[in-house]
């Protein structure tokens, strides 16, 4: 430990993000889409504060673009129904009326933002494809949910 109370390398900011940060994001998607809000627009640099008071700020900064990378890389490689999950998960967190957050998801893109610089172009394409998807998917269902009378909604949600 250095003089300032700090850690040192990026192991221990990266263990201490997952930790105190990440674990407390309740899907991935979440979690990258916090991420990429940690990344200045203009710099392309990450900034989070209480880890940065724990750790030296490259350390931080590395911490930050390691985790955006890695949780990026799971959801662009993760099969369709397990997206779809977590893209539910998102809706069903998210402050916003799920409808309204779909509409915009899928008119404006938001969540390109959320690419991690430096990605290799065909991950960024399959991402982008699986996300698209995976909104229309989601809003099926949803709009299969809704059709359904009382008696059917549910025994689906009993499983039967």
């Amino acid at each position: 430990m250095n003089g300032s109370g700090k850690h040192g390398g990026l192991q221990p900011a990266y263990e201490d993000l997952l930790r105190r940060t990440l674990a407390g994001i309740p899907c991935d998607l979440a979690r990258l889409i916090y991420l990429a809000s940690t990344r200045d627009y203009n710099s392309g640099d990450y900034h989070h504060e209480g880890l940065s008071v724990r750790h030296e700020p490259g350390e931080a900064r590395d911490a930050l673009k390691t985790a955006h990378r890695e949780i990026f890389s799971r959801l662009a490689t993760m099969n369709l129904e397990k997206l779809v999950d977590e893209l539910d998960q998102y809706v069903r967190v998210s402050r916003e009326q799920p409808s309204g957050l779909m509409r915009a998801w899928q008119q404006l893109e938001p969540y390109r933002v959320a690419i991690p610089m430096e990605t290799d172009p065909t991950m960024v394409r399959l991402f982008l494809s699986n996300i698209r998807l995976a909104l229309e998917v989601l809003k099926h269902r949803r709009m299969q949910h809704r059709a359904l009378p009382p008696d059917a909604s549910q025994l689906q949600s009993l499983g039967r």
